[in-house]
């Protein structure tokens, strides 16, 4: 598969490993070593996605999550350390897609680089010419274009990433249907689910920040406990 990838890792012995490998599955790489770096390196190139560490020198990752996620929907995947499930958590709310942990094996690197840089592709703004564009979704005050990949509330737009686009669009576009966590694993990372509820549960937690006026009592995706998630009556 091909791909423009930045790699912002401080371990040299990491980066070389990573940049090695996907370079053999036909990825274009470019390495940095600090977080000032890669915020430099990111303006200068256009990335189809970066995997970034959270300890870096300079600038720590979570800060070059934050300044990349203020002007770019590029899939953002995370290198973390096992024992930092705070950090991986705080780094999704923020903005990244996914996140790996230390020790992986490139194998498995490359299959989620893969499957993320294929779930941004969906959601481009491409337009190949030969099929219709899909109308515009509504529910409430939000508008979903799928797709130029947008989501508008009250006339200002809201920033999501390929993610969370998915999960309200699969909302959105079945209003009545119930959807549990399985469920939205298999159809939103397109992998089984392995009651890893945490990523569920950081990224719903993280929509409904942007999409709700009180988070606290979601009106457009309602939580049915012990079983699921559905769209809210509006």
């Amino acid at each position: 598969m091909e791909g423009n990838l930045l790699i912002i890792e401080d371990d040299p012995e990491i980066s070389n490993m990573v940049a090695n490998y996907l370079e053999k599955e036909g990825y274009q790489t470019t390495v940095v070593h600090d977080g000032e770096q890669a915020l430099r390196e990111f303006v200068l190139d256009r990335f189809d996605l970066v995997l970034l560490d959270l300890m870096l020198p300079k600038l720590n990752g979570l800060e070059v999550l934050r300044q990349i996620r203020e002007q770019s929907r590029v899939p953002i995947l995370i290198l973390s350390a096992k024992d930092g499930e705070a950090d991986k958590a705080l780094g999704l709310r923020i903005g990244a897609d996914d996140y790996i942990a230390k020790p992986f094996s490139p194998l498995e690197l490359a299959a989620r680089v893969e499957a993320s840089i294929r779930r941004a592709t969906q959601y481009s703004n491409a337009d190949n010419g030969n099929e219709p564009k899909p109308q515009l979704l509504s529910v409430g005050e939000l508008i979903i274009d799928p797709d130029n990949f947008k989501v508008l509330k009250k006339n200002k737009e809201i920033k999501l990433t390929a993610k969370e686009f998915q999960i309200l669009k699969l909302f959105v576009q079945h209003p009545t249907r119930v959807y549990t966590k399985a469920m939205l694993y298999k159809l939103v990372w397109n992998e089984e689910y392995y009651h890893d509820d945490n990523v569920i549960n950081v990224h719903m937690r993280r929509l409904r920040e942007k999409i709700e006026d009180d988070p606290s009592n979601p009106r457009y995706i309602c939580t049915l406990w012990g079983i699921g998630y559905r769209l809210g009556e509006q």
